[in-house]
Order: structure tokens, then sequence, then C-alpha cells
């Protein structure tokens, strides 16, 4: 016994030498570790406890404790200690002018107006229903135009014609056939109306596409969002009513919006969407700035603004997606990110987007 009790005394001095001398945290924590451990010093000398007859076991569990309780305080007591001595060399230190001019801070980063617009459209059409809903950007023919009423021969391919990857060959977890860069989002709403089973469906379909164009215009990547809706009863009018509040939601509330018979592959009766021109407010004629007016340059003077396609859903495309057509009818819609975003912001060249140059990000 008295060796252990001379073991526990020794140990309660060295642990007082140690974490007065402590310099930081880090070295009271170490030290904590070393005497109170699972390992620790003191753990060590109880466990050899185990070796003495019970009567004299309590005395030596007694000074124990005691040298314990003694070092959990001499802890606390350093990092009070190391805390004061932290405070007084900051208090200590280069006195604080409060009278001093704030320095500028650097420039804070924000969203680029592609996504800014995304997230705006996606917002709105939340409102209304809508689920946001993804597909892969390296997409199957069978789904990017088959699928979708484009048979290999059809003409309105050439309006499309993309970035082919490859022939995907028949293995196990992949599907046979050729893989391209899809050219629109619609693939996603084929994939969802097989992953849903059945009505309803009411989605968006954000993202990237691509296409061999690059002009003032076109770029060989941008961003659409296409919208469908799938239920009993949906009609062309429930299209417009739609399209007509998501343009009020965005462009403004006195925006006006008409429809122009078009067509597409995937939807019949198809329809352009026009809105009433947000520089001139649908007009055709602006200010000059000598009390008259001059040609609006934006819409051309035509007083309208072409921002989006739009359609009943073909029957076809129901079946390919799994969807009885003589029970459902749907509508769909999509539109370009970069063209919102332009006619919104007033962006005459596409490219401006994709240039990094920080004078026209900086705008926004």
């Amino acid at each position: 016994m008295a060796d252990l009790l001379a073991q526990l005394e020794a140990l309660a001095q060295s642990a007082r030498e140690a974490i007065v001398a402590a310099a930081d945290e880090k070295s009271l924590e170490e030290l904590r570790v070393r005497f109170l451990g699972k390992k620790g010093e003191i753990s060590q000398v109880l466990r050899a406890m185990g070796q003495l007859v019970a009567e004299l076991r309590p005395r030596v569990g007694e000074v124990a404790n005691r040298v314990r309780d003694e070092v959990e305080e001499l802890l606390v007591e350093g990092r009070a200690r190391l805390a004061a001595r932290a405070l007084e060399a900051e208090l200590s230190g280069r006195p604080i002018d409060v009278t001093v001019p704030g320095r500028a801070l650097l420039p804070r980063g924000h969203r680029h107006p592609i996504t800014r617009s995304g997230e705006e459209i996606a917002a709105i059409f939340g409102r209304l229903g809508y689920e946001v809903a993804s597909g892969p950007e390296i997409e199957l023919d069978r789904y990017n135009f088959e699928a979708l009423n484009m048979p290999a021969d059809h003409p309105a391919r050439d309006m499309q014609d993309t970035f082919y990857v490859e022939e995907s060959t028949l293995r196990e977890g992949v599907e046979p056939g050729t893989v391209l860069l899809r050219t629109h989002t619609s693939p996603v709403q084929i994939r969802s109306m097989l992953r849903l089973g059945k009505p309803p469906v009411r989605i968006i379909c954000p993202g990237r596409v691509y296409r061999s164009d690059y002009d003032q215009t076109h770029s060989p990547m941008f961003h659409q969002v296409e919208g469908l809706c799938v239920d009993r009863g949906i009609t062309f009018a429930d299209l417009k009513g739609t399209l007509a509040a998501f343009a009020r939601a965005y462009f403004g509330p006195r925006t006006r919006t008409r429809f122009r018979p078009s067509y597409f592959p995937f939807t019949e009766p198809s329809a352009e969407v026009d809105v009433s021109c947000t520089i001139c407010g649908g007009k055709g004629r602006v200010p000059d700035g000598n009390g008259g007016t001059r040609r609006c340059g934006t819409c051309k003077e035509s007083g309208w603004l072409e921002v989006l396609g739009s359609g009943m859903v073909h029957p076809r495309v129901l079946e390919n997606g799994g969807i009885d057509p003589t029970r459902y009818t749907g509508f769909a819609f999509g539109m370009g990110v970069e063209r919102l975003a332009m006619l919104r912001y007033g962006i005459d060249d596409l490219r401006l987007y994709f240039e990094n140059d920080l004078r026209f990000l900086g705008q926004f």
C-alpha cells in the first residue's frame, strides 16, 4: 500500500508542475489525457489496487480520488489562466482607433444571371404546383427523338442536329442505342411519365442542352426549362392560363400574352407564345428623348416578343410514356433561360453569358 500511496503523491506533484508550466490549450489537453485518460497514470494506479487486500483498498481509493479531483481542478485553473493571459495580451496590444474610416470590403460574389433566371422560373412554377425533375445530359436517341415522335427520317431532326457520342452496345445495366448530348430537356418528360406510371404528372425540367449552333443568338450549350402537365380533362385553356400566369409573374403584372399556331412533332395542336414587349410596353415605339418616339429595336416595332413554344401533348408521346391517351390529356411547354434573361435584362448578345467578362457580370 505504501508504494501506491507514494506513487499517487508523486503523480500529484508532477501534475501540479506540468499544468502550471503548460503554455497553451493543446498542452493542457495532452496533460488531461496523460493523467485522467482511460490509459492515464491515475487509471494505472487504480488498476493496481486489485492486488491489495480488501481492508487497504478504501484508503488507497480515497487518496486516488483526491488526487484526481485536484488534477481536474488544476486543469480548470490552467484554462482560466491561459484565457486571462490571452485577453491581457489583446488589451495591451496596439490600440484601435474607432474614428478611422472603415476599409472597403472586397466585392462580394453573386449568382450568374442565367442561374438567377432559372431559379426564379422554377420558383414561379413551384407556386403553381410543379415539381422539379431531372435526367441525364448524355442521352439515348430513343428518349431524345424517337419517343418524342421524331423517328430517324423526321425532318424536324435537322433543326436539332447535335453532338453524337457513340453507339452503346447491349450490356448489363445499359440500354442499346445511339448516344448523344440531349438537344432539349423533353427526354426528362418521357422518363418521368415512365417512372411515375400514371397521372397526375406536373413537372418542370430545367437543365443544360446542346445543339451545333453558335452565333449572336445561339450557343452550342444553353439552358432550358420545359414543363409537362398530364391529368384527366386537361385542355388548351389550362395551358393558356398557366403560361399567362407565368408571364405576368416573370415579366410584370401588365404583361399580355398571345398564342400563334406553330408545329412541333411532340405536341398537337402547337403554339408559339409571345409576350408584350418589356421595353415599349407593347406599343412598338419608345420615347426618343426629344418629345417624339422612335422604333423599338427590341420588338422591331411589333410590340411582341417570342418567348417559348407549347402545345397539347401528342397522343403518341403519351403512349410512349406509358399513359393511355384515351383517358388522359396534357400540355407541354419549353423555354430558353438565356432568351428570357436577355429579354428581362436587355442583353443583346447571348455569347456575353459565357465570356466571363467581369464588366458584364458585375451588372447583375
